[in-house]
């Protein structure tokens, strides 16, 4: 499945629009418990474990959305966008969001 962050892709014309697909990821409280424990993880102001669990995060929002897309009949999912936000009391848990326009494009 196509997914790309552009509203149309070039030389693919799409036959139809879907609607909004999206897929979230939660990183809870005791993942930062873990990396402020493990500090001397991080090499030049990088944790790589904590950077793999945000890629992870990333990865697992991604194929919720298009796992939507894909219920819809999608073969694509345009203009997608993500997000990263702190919830929680306290800012204790990291959200990742994934969202897009779910379409058919012409084979």
């Amino acid at each position: 499945m196509i997914v790309t962050t552009t509203p149309t892709l070039e030389g693919k014309k799409i036959v139809k629009y879907l609607g909004l697909v999206s897929g979230e990821a939660i990183l809870g409280a005791n993942i930062f418990k873990d990396f402020f424990a493990g500090i001397r993880d991080i090499v030049g102001g990088r944790s790589a474990a904590y950077e793999k669990e945000l890629r992870s995060a990333k990865d697992i929002a991604i194929q919720e959305m298009k796992e939507q897309a894909r219920l819809l009949g999608g073969n694509a999912v345009l203009a997608v966008d993500l997000d990263y936000e702190t919830i929680g009391q306290g800012g204790s848990m990291l959200m990742v969001s994934a969202s897009g326009t779910a379409v058919i494009l012409e084979e």
